[in-house]
């Protein structure tokens, strides 16, 4: 598995960064934020799961692995990136199957803490059947950045969940799953992208603190 890196080659901690469900590594999105926190001084690395590396070398599209070969791609990237001090995460699915990684008993003992960008609390029209039971329980120190109208995690229905004390939740204004908000909302995707930034750059100074 091939990882790509941003960022000083040693540093205090090291992010491990996976992509969202139909969308590869290095877009937009994520190239912002593995730029970003590489230039704030963290090892950055982005991978993506088989069936997104597939679609690299024959461009077709495939749906996601199942979520067992998901949480095996991830727990290889971990074990290839240890003793290293790491945190994990990513957007959308990539951040949810970190988090289940996370919230596993047997987790690496290297694995310090957890970012998530656009959490999927639930699937788009399925906010009576949330994915978040893990989440209640859970105790590594994490963030989630999420759009305030995400449809897969509003700011109200998120609000309504029960999560662990753990968990600290940074909103961004009228932002969708990719934390883009509307024009009318006065606010520009860069303003909430960085603003997403910056509260991860906080959130992993205090875990390297």
């Amino acid at each position: 598995m091939e990882l790509l890196f941003n960022g000083p080659k040693k540093s205090s901690l090291t992010i491990v960064l996976a992509h969202g469900a139909g969308a590869p590594m290095d877009t937009a999105f994520m190239t912002f934020f593995a730029e970003g926190l590489g230039n704030a001084g963290y090892r950055v690395a982005r991978f993506e799961f088989p069936y997104m590396a597939s679609r690299r070398t024959d461009g077709r599209k495939r749906p996601p692995d199942r979520q067992p070969v998901l949480l095996q791609s991830w727990q290889a990237v971990i074990e290839k990136l240890a003793p290293a001090p790491l945190v994990i995460g990513g957007k959308s699915m990539g951040g949810r199957m970190a988090s289940l990684i996370a919230a596993d008993p047997e987790c690496p003992a290297h694995v310090r803490g957890l970012v998530c960008l656009g959490y999927p609390f639930y699937g788009a029209g399925r906010k009576d059947k949330p994915r978040t039971a893990h989440l209640a329980t859970l105790s590594q120190p994490t963030l989630i950045c999420q759009g305030t109208r995400d449809p897969m995690g509003d700011r109200d229905s998120v609000t309504a969940l029960k999560l662990s004390h753990a968990i600290k939740v940074h909103w961004c204004e009228d932002g969708n799953h990719d934390l883009v908000p509307r024009k009318a909302s006065g606010r520009t995707t860069e303003q909430n992208w960085q603003g997403a930034l910056d509260a991860g750059i906080a959130f992993l100074a205090r875990l390297a603190g």
